[in-house]
């Protein structure tokens, strides 16, 4: 599938100082859809390197970030699966 603004949110953007910018995505799409260049393409005036990404996907969650944009193609990390481990 392809990105959709229904499912994007801003959490806190940078000052574009030194902290990097960070954001929520809600998705049908698999991570493996997300993490390819270009998915993000949209994005790619708002996006800067190392902005971080927090993706709700098919198969879970997972955090990306924003490993090069250049020439108007966004690409992000595979994404680091989050787990969450309840034991009550």
């Amino acid at each position: 599938m392809a990105f959709s603004t229904d499912g994007w949110a801003n959490i806190g953007a940078s000052k574009r100082g030194n902290a990097p910018a960070l954001y929520t995505y809600a998705t049908t799409d698999a991570i493996a859809d997300v993490n390819t260049a270009g998915y993000f393409n949209d994005l790619a005036d708002t996006l800067e390197v190392n902005d971080l990404i927090f993706v709700a996907h098919s198969g879970g969650v997972a955090l990306v970030f924003v490993a090069s944009n250049t020439g108007g193609v966004v690409d992000v990390t595979d994404g680091l699966t989050v787990t969450a481990t309840d034991s009550d």
